[in-house]
């Protein structure tokens, strides 16, 4: 199917016709789409990171930093766009034809535990980018979009170690924005990964720090502990974009109303303020759309992933509001008719689940064993399966996130930066002579926290 840009900036020539009194409308806007075509022209030009010129050098698809996307975000004003976990590809075509319809500016990303060394998914770091492209270029997407690696989880200095390496070469298959996530360490060592692995983050990228483990209503994040990370960082001229927090919420399947602590979120993003730090909402399934508004319009959230629901629409399984999918009077998926996979691969699908004792929210590791099965699948059903992730995404991007006319505030941005790099949004506040690194074990002794139950908490 072919797509007709909705931003104004495809790559057509446009008819400007003989002018005359009853078309001085039809002019202007002929006007306007040539200088849409002339600004979308010239962010392709500049506005590509050199690792995507290098790897797509004859693309037309606009792949951009992360930062590009948070700073269409703030431009915008109260609004945040979807980082869509493509944990499958009709997931990744959806969501950039939904951001086409919405003229919105978005990030496609796959979390660690999704697409790392040790996936459970048939997309991951390294071929997340030339997905991405490719499918812009088959159906004329024009909207910035950026890719993010997710949660890259660091658990000890042997994750530290692997980093030094692994990351480089994510960056070299095409990422354009990470997420160094060691929320699963102790404060002063969440602090001290994230100084050491941020030489290895080209300045051009985007960049995600977390502060407690999202792992619902226990271990919430504090202020105490949010400003010691980003104060930390700060000093040693380390700008984060986002700040991911523990605010209640969960991955996966939320089994209550308990959510996203909207109060708590304003409050640790107010105590930021001065660091221009916008915030990454994590597990938004359990949440539902008024209180998705609401970190949209009350904090300074401008990045909101979302996972488990776009996998569950893609299949053609029922979700509600909150994205959580519905469940029988026997406890299992309700798959819709004629709604994403055929009834049969549904059948194959939940057949090979209860082999392998897979509960409800362990549905996620279908995806690496079935992604060449969906692929197979006949042309109208592979097409629906798009289709129900992109009528899904396109009412969160203009009904809930305010993302709709993104796309050219982030061309604007690239344009106005002259460069892929649009820099920190902050300078250096803090003094690093008071951030050394037993100043910072001293400090994190003195914080007062709660990080909850252990466990596994992977998105």
């Amino acid at each position: 199917m072919k797509l007709i840009p909705l931003c104004g900036a495809h790559r057509h020539k446009q008819g400007t016709g003989t002018p005359n009194n009853n078309n001085g409308a039809e002019l202007t806007m002929s006007l306007e789409n040539q200088k849409s075509t002339l600004e979308f022209e010239r962010a392709l030009e500049i506005g590509r990171p050199p690792n995507i010129t290098h790897l797509f050098p004859h693309s037309s698809a606009l792949i951009v930093s992360g930062k590009v996307i948070d700073r269409a975000m703030i431009a915008k004003g109260k609004a945040m766009t979807i980082a869509a976990n493509g944990r499958n590809h009709f997931v990744i075509r959806g969501a950039l034809s939904a951001a086409q319809r919405a003229n919105a500016a978005i990030i496609i990303e796959i979390a660690k535990s999704e697409g790392g060394a040790d996936a459970y998914c048939a997309v991951n770091y390294w071929n997340l980018a030339r997905q991405v492209d490719t499918v812009c270029n088959e159906l004329g997407i024009t909207i910035p979009v950026a890719i993010h690696a997710d949660h890259y989880g660091i658990r000890g200095d042997q994750d530290v170690e692997a980093a030094r390496i692994e990351i480089p070469s994510m960056f070299d298959a095409g990422i354009t924005s990470i997420a160094i996530d060691a929320s699963h360490l102790p404060d002063d060592r969440n602090l001290l990964a994230n100084m050491a692995l941020s030489a290895y983050v080209p300045v051009w990228a985007g960049y995600e720090t977390e502060v407690g483990e999202i792992k619902g209503k226990e271990g919430l994040s504090t202020v105490q502990e949010a400003l010691f990370l980003i104060q930390g960082l700060n000093a040693h001229g380390i700008f984060p974009d986002w700040i991911a927090l523990n605010n209640g919420t969960t991955h996966g399947i939320e089994a209550s109303d308990q959510g996203i602590q909207v109060p708590l979120t304003r409050e640790i993003h107010e105590a930021l303020a001065r660091f221009k730090i916008s915030g990454a909402q994590h597990g938004t399934s359990g949440n539902n759309s008024e209180r998705l508004r609401r970190i949209a319009q009350e904090t300074s959230t401008t990045k909101a992933n979302v996972a488990t629901a776009l996998q569950m629409i893609s299949w053609g399984v029922r979700v509600n509001d909150y994205g959580n999918a519905y469940l029988d009077e026997n406890g299992e998926f309700f798959k819709e008719p004629e709604r994403g996979v055929t009834e049969a691969m549904w059948t194959e699908m939940t057949a090979y689940a209860k082999s392998k004792s897979l509960k409800a929210g362990d549905y996620k590791k279908l995806n690496l064993p079935f992604e060449n099965k969906l692929l197979g699948l006949p042309r109208e059903v592979r097409q629906r399966m798009c289709k129900g992730v992109e009528d899904f995404i396109y009412g969160l991007l203009t009904d809930v996130f305010n993302a709709q006319d993104s796309a050219p505030l982030a061309i604007e941005a690239i344009l106005e930066a002259g460069s892929y790099d649009l820099g920190p949004k902050v300078n250096r506040i803090e003094d690093p002579s008071e951030w050394t690194e037993v100043k910072i074990r001293e400090r994190a002794a003195r914080i007062v926290t709660d990080k909850g139950p252990e466990g596994d908490f992977e998105d």
